[in-house]
């Protein structure tokens, strides 16, 4: 077995990410294995066990580990995800605005057909903390903790695995803007009218609401970054299954 190395300075979450898929792939960790639990991983590595925990949901999410409450963490494939994981570390911030508006807007009209009064209560003290953050870097984690808190009171478990997943680029994309005077983001009013709206069980009022928070900064970020060709995988001329466009 290939032993784990303390991983040096720099970026340690993709660093561990390294590790554990070397385990997986040299067949140290083979399929159906359990892994180490976090607390070991992370003394091993000489890292913070969130940064074990934010790789593995990571590998989990891409189908390379499998996360069983109350047993362990199993290998389900040796497959290698890291190109693809890569691609989303680049991504833009509007890249990243733009997956949030359709994550924000479903997850705003389920939350506003199912939160309960616990979780009226959380989400009440997650914009207060967004409300009163300061610093760059603290406004960019309370601002993705109410995203996903809104996410999590819609009991759709995949919903918020996603938005579990893509919350650290949301994180970075709010600590960028917030740095960035030139670029605006959604104030707390904004915000407020979102819970409110979940708050009064407004599926439709909630959604917009949500839309109304990425919306204005997306139509920045848009102007910002121009009309830049993308690659959709076609070839030229070619034009996407159904035809006609939307």
């Amino acid at each position: 077995m290939v032993a784990l190395s303390p991983v040096p300075g720099g970026s340690t979450v993709d660093a561990v990410l390294d590790q554990l898929q070397a385990q997986v792939s040299g067949g140290s960790w083979p399929v159906g294995e359990r892994i180490p639990a976090e607390l070991d991983l992370a003394a091993q590595l000489g890292v913070s066990r969130p940064a074990v925990r934010e790789a593995i949901r990571a590998l989990s999410h891409v189908g390379v580990l499998e996360v069983r409450r109350g047993d362990g963490t199993y290998v389900r494939s040796s497959g290698d995800p890291r190109p693809l994981l890569r691609r989303v570390t680049r991504a833009t911030a509007r890249d990243v605005f733009e997956v949030q508006l359709a994550y924000d807007v479903q997850a705003a009209r389920l939350a506003a057909r199912r939160r309960t009064g616990a979780d009226l209560a959380r989400l009440e003290e997650l914009l207060r903390a967004r409300d009163e953050a300061t610093e760059a870097d603290e406004f960019g984690a309370a601002d993705a903790r109410f995203h996903l808190g809104v996410a999590e009171a819609t009991r759709n478990p995949v919903l918020i695995e996603a938005m579990r997943f893509f919350i650290h680029r949301l994180h970075e994309s709010m600590r960028t803007i917030r740095l960035d005077h030139e670029v605006p983001e959604a104030g707390p009013a904004a915000h407020r009218a979102v819970l409110d709206a979940i708050a009064a069980g407004d599926p439709d009022g909630a959604a917009r609401a949500a839309a109304a928070v990425v919306q204005p900064t997306l139509a920045i970020l848009e102007g910002l970054v121009g009309e830049a060709p993308t690659d959709t995988g076609l070839e030229p001329g070619a034009s996407p299954a159904g035809g006609g466009a939307a």
